[in-house]
């Protein structure tokens, strides 16, 4: 029965835990026909609710942002915008730590999530997997080239550890962002099909 009950589970849960993601994300993203009138909302046009229409709103609103914010009209609006908020203390804070973290993920010249390390951390002789976040990180009192590195907690990767250490001292895998991800998350039990590759990170 143990052993029945286990691959049932093993079925189900990732299945079950996708379906809340997706639909927390598309129930987020849905309730963006709030921001319109009541006059345009569905159950004024069509009587009913519709779902899916704030989906299709959120996503048509992040294109043409988008298109906006690529011209040079709407590269200044930018930079008004900031200025504006860049005056607000609170709001100036939450901003720009919001701001550095969605271009690091996201703006395609980043370095930020682009190589996937190894480093002996937390003590001589053991090793982690780190995701190197910065290249440029100077000052130390052995006025050595640094680098900052990323250490998730497993099982949950949005938490870890910052922790700078001389490019000398990192090693780069052949691994993917996604490999490494599902390696931490899976606490190890996944592994990549390929023969693992490490080489001195050279800081490029």
């Amino acid at each position: 029965m143990k052993k029945y009950f286990l691959a049932g589970l093993l079925f189900w849960l990732p299945i079950l835990a996708t379906y809340v993601v997706i639909r927390f994300i598309f129930k987020v993203l849905d309730n963006m026909l709030a921001i319109l009138p009541q006059g345009y909302q569905s159950t004024k046009l069509f009587g009913h609710h519709v779902p899916g229409l704030g989906l299709l709103l959120a996503l048509l609103l992040i294109f043409f942002t988008g298109i906006l914010v690529t011209n040079i009209i709407g590269n200044k609006l930018v930079e008004w915008s900031e200025k504006l908020l860049s005056r607000i203390p609170i709001i100036r804070s939450i901003y720009n730590a919001v701001k550095q973290v969605a271009n690091a993920f996201f703006k395609p010249q980043s370095e930020s999530f682009r190589k996937v390390l190894m480093v002996e951390y937390p003590r001589k002789g053991s090793w982690s997997i780190g995701f190197q976040t910065g290249s440029k990180f100077y000052g130390t009192p052995a006025n050595q080239e640094m680098v900052t590195v990323f250490i998730p907690t497993t099982p949950n990767p949005t938490s870890g550890f910052l922790i700078i250490l001389p490019v000398a001292e990192t090693y780069e895998l052949n691994m993917t962002v996604e490999e490494a991800f599902k390696t931490i998350v899976s606490l190890g039990v996944f592994v990549p099909t390929q023969k693992l590759m490490i080489k001195p990170n050279t800081n490029s």
